[in-house]
């Protein structure tokens, strides 16, 4: 199979009374909470290098930045309001609450950031619809202080930014290779907005969507899905030599058995009559999953999935051999 983008994205269009996209679940549900945009700026603390204490860029100012490049970049466009998820909050308190039971602790007397933040903005006007689901164009990052240094001097922080689309029929996300980055490393916003929209510039959204509507054209069997979650399971207790010779899997075990759940229950993408299963329903069966990943490996995995059907697609097309297909 030849993942390439559809000269005329128009065609992709299905009748709208067979579009499927209403969906209440979250982007990201593991060990998670929703915050506000205004909460991040008003009521919570902002880390620093704890040797220079210099401050980090804050969640707040990630977010905002993010919006703002995205109503420059669509400005006709609707940009929603960001959906923002936070985990693992870091407690404290002020000096005068020295001592104080925390059950006697007054609002004031508490400080609290969150270690990990992520984030989804949706950009609804901008949809598609690819495989009979309504898709719309959405953007958002991560930033996860656990994986900075607090305890040096200033140093350049990590920030990661995908440009994609969010499936309405069950919030997963679908976020290709060029449209994410996890090496992001800045020492300021004016260099985090430069290369925000250097990512945005670089995606290619109609390859993107050609390569979706691609995967509905291969299925697996019973007996190859069978085959395939094996090798899955497999894989994670290989030498580490010989996984380095094959296409990594990242979600975890407990995740697979969830794709496996889900391929004999799920009504949206679920196994066909006679038990096949087309790529594009184990693409959102994989990414379904993920949505349990805590938020510092979320985006990662998802694109992981994503390149991981794109290279069973390629190999069912050619009639290569696979591990992971019998």
């Amino acid at each position: 199979m030849e993942l390439i983008a559809n000269p005329k994205p128009e065609q992709m269009i299905q009748d709208v009374f067979t579009i499927t996209h209403n969906s209440s679940s979250n982007f990201i549900e593991a060990n998670t909470q929703v915050v506000s945009l205004e909460h991040l700026k008003k009521d919570c603390i902002i880390p620093v290098f704890s040797k220079d204490n210099e401050s980090t860029i804050s969640h707040f100012q990630f977010i905002n930045e993010t919006r703002q490049i995205a109503k420059e970049l669509f400005p006709e466009l609707t940009i929603n309001q960001p959906n923002i998820r936070v985990s693992h909050i870091v407690k404290g308190r002020v000096p005068s609450a020295i001592g104080k039971p925390a059950k006697e602790l007054k609002e004031h007397e508490k400080t609290i950031y969150y270690e990990r933040c992520a984030f989804l903005i949706d950009i609804p006007e901008a949809k598609q619809v690819v495989n009979n689901n309504e898709l719309n164009l959405s953007i958002g990052g991560v930033r996860a202080y656990n994986q900075e240094n607090l305890y040096s001097k200033k140093s350049l922080e990590k920030f990661k930014i995908f440009i994609g689309f969010k499936n309405r029929v069950c919030t997963n996300l679908c976020i290709s290779t060029d449209g994410f980055s996890n090496e992001i490393r800045i020492a300021s916003i004016s260099e985090l907005h430069n290369k925000i929209r250097e990512l945005f510039a670089n995606y290619d959204r109609d390859k993107h969507l050609g390569t979706m509507e691609n995967m509905s054209k291969y299925q697996l069997t019973e007996k190859q899905f069978a085959h395939f979650i094996g090798k899955v399971r497999m894989f994670q207790h290989l030498d580490r030599l010989e996984q380095k010779t094959l296409f990594p899997i990242t979600l975890n075990d407990s995740q697979i058995s969830n794709v496996v759940k889900d391929y004999y229950g799920c009504s949206n993408f679920g196994r066909q009559k006679g038990g096949t299963i087309n790529l594009w329903n184990l693409y959102n069966l994989f990414t379904e999953a993920n949505k349990s990943s805590y938020i510092d490996s979320n985006l990662e995995r998802n694109v992981n999935a994503y390149e991981l059907v794109q290279e069973l697609g390629i190999s069912l097309q050619n009639s290569t051999p696979n591990w992971y297909l019998p």
